[in-house]
């Protein structure tokens, strides 16, 4: 039976990614009916399980952080080229929607994901424990890139709107890729250590240190089937996404809730493999997921679109209003708080998802 099932698992995450990119190419660039929208949902929904297996299988054979660390850049690459297609598709309209997806990202990151894999682990073991090294470097560089790429440009003079200067807009740019190149380096390289789970004694380490490690042949495989999903994910998403506005519009919700589903979808394959890991008690690499991910979606992202402003029309448009600002204040404050201790129980889960609904509840209702 638990052969049967292993090659079931085994067909079909092969072919989803596959069937996915197929009806991706069918509905790429048409305006499909609502029951094409209905099966591209239901392919994207498949590709986002079909990744996280792949990304699992990569990380079970490169180890952690390289894990982690493989599937936030995939897919923070591939959504920052979904922002860059919508942008450019949008015009005008759309000269805020990388601020609300980025924004997004980091509010569902640093309070979604954390508070629910947090909430897992505690409820599982009362305690979640974590490396506050690593994790307290990466919270201080996402909380550095977020305040210089979207607080700052609402507070700036030199430019009308919130919005940066050309000069300022190339230094946050510059700065966005210097810093996030620092925290790889950091993290695969000289301390990595820091970015290891550190709950060796756990049955869900002892299990993960007993499996078997995949071939070189199966993980180089399954690298090229997660691409393979990912790019299924970010173009299914943007093939929703004339649903997704319309769906908007007809419900008179704000502009900005667009980005904050496309980076719900975008963020699906993260979200699940960080909730697998917090169940078998390695809330570290649940951790690197979630701030890695934040910090890969600005620190990619803002150089991408500052280098596209340049023939993009209208005005690039970064300044958080002052809402958001608090929000995003309130999460450095509360994340810094949680991650010091190196240790969290329920009630800095329940502190992180109520940041979380909030968030939810004013893109709704602002």
């Amino acid at each position: 039976m638990i052969l049967r099932y292993r090659r079931l698992a085994a067909t079909w995450t092969v072919a989803v990614p596959i069937l996915a990119v197929a009806v991706l190419a069918l509905a790429w660039g048409r305006t499909i009916p609502i029951a094409v929208v209905v099966i591209a949902a239901l392919f994207l929904a498949s590709a986002v399980l079909a990744a996280v297996h792949h990304a699992e299988v990569i990380a079970h054979r490169v180890g952690e952080p390289f894990g982690s660390l493989v599937l936030a850049v995939a897919v923070t690459v591939i959504e920052v080229a979904l922002i860059i297609s919508l942008t450019v598709s949008g015009g005008p309209a759309a000269s805020s929607l990388a601020r609300d997806t980025v924004f997004a990202a980091v509010m569902i990151t640093c309070n979604g994901i954390v508070g629910l894999s947090l909430l897992i682990a505690a409820l599982r073991r009362r305690v979640a424990v974590f490396n506050a090294e690593g994790t307290g470097g990466a919270l201080a560089t996402v909380a550095t890139l977020s305040t210089m790429s979207l607080v700052l440009p609402a507070f700036t003079t030199s430019k009308p709107g919130p919005a940066f200067a050309p000069a300022q807009l190339a230094f946050a740019a510059l700065v966005s890729i210097a810093l996030y190149g620092l925290f790889v380096l950091t993290q695969a390289v000289r301390h990595r250590d820091y970015f290891l789970p550190v709950e060796p004694g756990t049955e869900g380490a002892d299990a993960a240190r007993r499996a078997k490690r995949p071939a070189k042949r199966s993980a180089t495989a399954s690298l090229a089937l997660l691409l393979t999903a990912l790019v299924a994910v970010v173009g299914l998403a943007k093939v929703e996404s004339p649903a997704i506005e319309a769906a908007v519009r007809t419900a008179r919700l704000p502009q900005a809730v667009v980005g904050v589903v496309i980076a719900l979808l975008v963020l699906l394959p993260e979200t699940l493999a960080a909730v697998r890991a917090a169940r078998r008690a390695r809330v570290q690499v649940s951790l690197n997921l979630a701030f890695g991910s934040a910090m890969a979606s600005i620190g990619l992202t803002i150089p991408t679109i500052a280098a596209a402003s340049l023939w993009l029309e209208g005005p690039l448009l970064l300044g958080l209003d002052p809402t958001h600002i608090v929000l995003l204040g309130l999460t450095i404050v509360v994340a810094t708080l949680t991650v010091v201790p190196g240790r969290a129980t329920v009630l800095q889960a329940g502190v992180h998802l109520t940041l979380f609904a909030a968030f939810l509840l004013l893109a709704v209702s602002p």
